[in-house]
């Protein structure tokens, strides 16, 4: 039987290693591309263009949460959070355009309904005519990049304003210690000033003082002949008004501090007030051999202002240039009217003031020689009073000198309109101005009147029994208010006088006593407050106690006996 042939096959050329690497290698691509895809960790899916998912991997599934049966024909909206749904719409139209879109980073919902941070990638699926039939997306969890990325970012902005509240506070403390050593400084400047204060204060009331003790005590002696005891009183005197002045000043600077000075305000006469402020001045300025010229214009005017202050003004303004011209030196003191303001000038030929001075020149307290070998003394107070007084009127002041040894020019503008409301409670009488004995006017006479003077110092009692038995009024004293009453109950006088200040029974508590008794015990008798506790609040406690006048110490005989008899009157 014959052989069988075996089919014929066809005939094939030898096939290669590569060649049958390469045909392997396209057999298998398929389940490379699957495998790669389902064992990478990022989410890997296919949608439509209607947003419909078509494929689902396993990185899908770690990173959302569903399976590939749960999701796998449902919209993508379903990964999409409130709040996002715009986004969806938006990549759909960038894909039909054939955009690919990378790396954009947003927030989608898991199947568990947590927010995760994630990164897409979303690139346009191309059909066989190249047109654009679905998409394929890589979403990749970046949710703990965010929050790293978070925290290092609130980290840095924390470092950020750590830093500049570092800075801050660097700047703070330099700027602290700045004022710290400035304070410190001025502390030191403060304390000096005062200490120098003290010792000038201390200095300008002792030397009036010791005048005043030691012709008082060669007087008593009897060692004096008759001019000797005439320039005795005269000393005295001087020394007196002088430590008067210095204490009226100490009470203006306190009132001026305290804004509790008051100004009687009315058409005030620039020629009297000058030419009585130029009279109270003329004795010191003749002793000094000093020649006093006046300027001023005779036209009539009158400016609204406190009279009283403004020959204050004029005074203190005089006496300084006095002080500080030589012997056979001018002070001259010239008054006009420069459109709607009053001009007075007063220049002297005198020591001039230096132009490191010049600045300081008004400042309380402060004298260009603060040295205890200093030629002039004075406590550095009457131009700073002279500076607020004239601001009080509306008006300013200025001080000129071309230097040391050269003069000094002061130039006071007031203005003419009124600036004020008139202020009825009346304003002190500066010591350049006031008389120590009672004139002759007869209004000021105590003739017949019965007074009673209640004072603990007995210098005091005598004083003021001398003074108003001069005005002719019988005066009976006692030195405390015990003494008082029973005085008034032996005999009642028609005016009571009495200190505030003093041991046991006060002044305040005698006048309460006095207005409890019967009227015709004294209830009504006509009272005067004759004290050292010159406030305005301490003038308002006497009123309301009882007094009907307050009159602060040192008070002039003729002042106290015209008071006295004003209030007669009215009683």
């Amino acid at each position: 039987m014959p052989k069988k042939r075996s089919a014929a096959r066809p005939s094939v050329g030898k096939v290669s290693t590569d060649q049958l690497t390469n045909l392997k290698s396209a057999e298998l691509a398929p389940y490379w591309l699957t495998a790669l895809i389902e064992s990478a960790d990022d989410a890997i899916i296919s949608k439509t263009l209607e947003g419909i998912i078509t494929s689902w991997n396993a990185g899908a599934q770690r990173v959302f949460g569903y399976t590939a049966d749960e999701v796998i024909g449902k919209p993508v909206t379903i990964l999409i959070p409130e709040g996002h749904e715009d986004e969806e719409p938006a990549i759909l139209a960038r894909l039909r355009a054939g955009d690919r879109i990378e790396h954009y980073e947003t927030v989608r919902v898991r199947k568990d309904g947590r927010l995760i941070d994630i990164s897409l990638t979303v690139s346009p699926i191309k059909g066989p005519h190249g047109q654009v039939i679905g998409a394929s997306k890589i979403a990749r969890d970046i949710t703990e990049q965010r929050q790293a990325r978070r925290a290092l970012d609130e980290a840095s902005e924390r470092l950020k304003v750590a830093l500049e509240t570092a800075k801050k506070a660097r700047a703070q403390a330099e700027q602290a210690a700045i004022e710290n050593e400035r304070l410190f400084k001025q502390a030191e400047e403060s304390s000096r000033l005062k200490e120098e204060f003290l010792a000038t204060i201390s200095h300008e009331l002792r030397t009036p003082l010791s005048a005043i003790l030691g012709w008082t005590r060669m007087l008593r002696l009897g060692q004096l002949s008759a001019d000797a005891s005439a320039k005795a009183l005269d000393t005295i005197e001087r020394n007196a008004r002088a430590q008067a002045q210095l204490v009226d000043d100490l009470l203006d600077v306190s009132r001026i501090i305290t804004g509790k000075l008051r100004m009687d305000v009315r058409p005030a006469d620039p020629n009297s007030f000058i030419d009585s402020a130029v009279e109270a001045v003329r004795p010191a300025a003749e002793a000094k051999g000093v020649r006093v010229q006046k300027v001023i214009d005779t036209g009539a005017i009158a400016i609204p202002g406190d009279p009283v202050r403004l020959q204050q003004i004029v005074w203190n303004l005089l006496s300084n240039a006095i002080k500080f011209t030589p012997r056979g030196g001018r002070v001259q003191i010239r008054s006009e009217r420069v459109n709607s303001h009053l001009e007075i000038v007063v220049s002297d030929t005198g020591q001039g003031i230096s132009a490191d001075f010049l600045p300081h020149v008004f400042d309380r307290f402060r004298q260009a020689d603060q040295k205890t070998s200093r030629q002039h003394g004075g406590m550095g107070l009457g131009l700073s009073i002279v500076r607020h007084l004239v601001e009080m009127h509306g008006g300013t002041v200025r001080a000129n000198s071309d230097g040391e040894g050269k003069g000094a020019t002061f130039t006071v503008m007031l203005p003419i309109t009124p600036v004020y409301q008139v202020d009825s409670s009346g304003g002190r009488v500066h010591p350049g101005a006031r008389e120590l004995m009672p004139s002759d006017d007869p209004t000021d006479r105590l003739d017949g009147l019965r007074i009673l003077v209640v004072d603990d110092e007995p210098d005091t009692r005598e004083l003021l029994r001398q003074g108003l038995e001069y005005c002719g009024a019988k005066v009976k004293v006692v030195g405390s208010a015990a003494e008082a009453i029973d005085a008034l109950m032996s005999s009642l006088p028609h005016i009571l006088i009495s200190d505030i200040g003093m041991p046991g029974t006060d002044g305040y508590d005698l006048i309460r006593q006095v207005r409890a008794l019967p009227s015709e015990r004294g209830a009504r008798v006509a009272a005067i407050a004759l004290t050292a506790y010159t406030r305005i609040e301490d003038r308002l406690h006497a009123l309301r106690a009882g007094y009907d006048m307050h009159v602060p110490k040192p008070v002039e005989l003729a002042e106290l006996c015209a008071v006295a008899a004003s209030v007669a009157r009215r009683k």
